[in-house]
């Protein structure tokens, strides 16, 4: 087994529509397209630490705190996976400057889709990590339709938390460190791998200015494309790895509707909950290194 890095990589900033985008780099490998990873709601480039070390003694290796979450700046702005496909775009145009695979977990994997689908000169190939986004007929995270007792439920919130009182509220409930820590331990198989430092890193960004703005935006904002139309309108190599004990989601009946739509693309299932990479990092960097020097 190969050892992985619990040490963060000190990274730096570039500035994107006059805001700070904080990203790091590691590695440098002119043979293979670079790795661009891309972190889930609420985490940063901080989640990627035990993938980075090891992947960049392969690959040109790049994380990013997409706008609104880790180290970069929180504008009051509406956020969307149009607005992450863009950030993600322009970084791959203006710093990495040839195209790239995209590495994306939940909601990082929801964006990269996006990125893939619109901007396919950027992208030479897609990895899911346990992958959010709604099909046209499902809800953001699962298989199963929406009923309309769930649907009213979720209109409801939406209101609510455009509500800079209950948004507040809510905020300051959800972002408590024992809820941080109960929500992970929720979502991990390994219960080992929810540790302080972990707990931190989301902690942290949680206290800066206009998180909160941020986290009602996210839930509040139209949803944008659905993943279906994504799959339609790509034609880049994709590999999907699916933590198979995720609570959030049935990755069985998830992964059957991605080949539904994209039946060549490349999946394994491991025992590992909604964050594979950081829960089983040995696993994920294997697969994705076997895979990427097959293309």
């Amino acid at each position: 087994m190969i050892s992985t890095s619990t040490e963060s990589v000190t990274g730096e900033y570039w500035l994107w529509r006059e805001q700070k985008i904080y990203f790091v780099k590691a590695g440098s490998n002119s043979q293979h397209p670079p790795l661009l990873l891309v972190h889930g709601f609420g985490a940063s480039t901080d989640h990627w630490r035990k993938n980075i070390s090891e992947l960049s003694q392969d690959f040109e290796v790049y994380a990013i705190d997409l706008l609104g979450f880790g180290r970069s700046q929180k504008p009051a702005w509406e956020y969307s996976g149009n607005l992450w496909r863009d950030q993600l775009n322009d970084f791959i145009t203006e710093k990495i400057q040839r195209p790239t695979v995209i590495v994306g977990n939940s909601l990082g994997g929801y964006s990269s889709l996006c990125v893939a689908a619109d901007y396919p000169q950027s992208v030479a190939g897609v990895v899911l990590l346990n992958s959010a986004g709604p099909f046209t007929d499902t809800n953001p995270l699962g298989a199963k339709k929406i009923n309309p007792i769930q649907k009213a439920i979720s209109q409801t919130l939406q209101g609510v938390l455009r509500q800079s009182w209950a948004n507040q509220l809510l905020f300051g409930f959800v972002r408590q460190k024992s809820r941080i820590r109960s929500t992970l331990l929720k979502v991990y198989l390994d219960k080992s791998a929810v540790t302080d430092q972990l707990v931190e890193e989301i902690y942290r960004p949680s206290c800066d200015q206009g998180a909160a703005q941020v986290f009602a935006s996210v839930f509040s904002t139209p949803q944008g494309k659905k993943v279906d139309e994504l799959l339609n309108a790509i034609a880049c190599p994709l590999l999907m790895i699916w933590g198979e004990g995720d609570p959030w989601m049935n990755s069985r009946a998830r992964g059957a509707r991605f080949r539904e739509f994209y039946p060549s693309l490349t999946e394994h299932y491991i025992n590992s909950g909604h964050c594979p990479h950081d829960e089983s990092p040995e696993a994920v960097n294997q697969l994705i290194r076997d895979w990427y020097k097959a293309l």
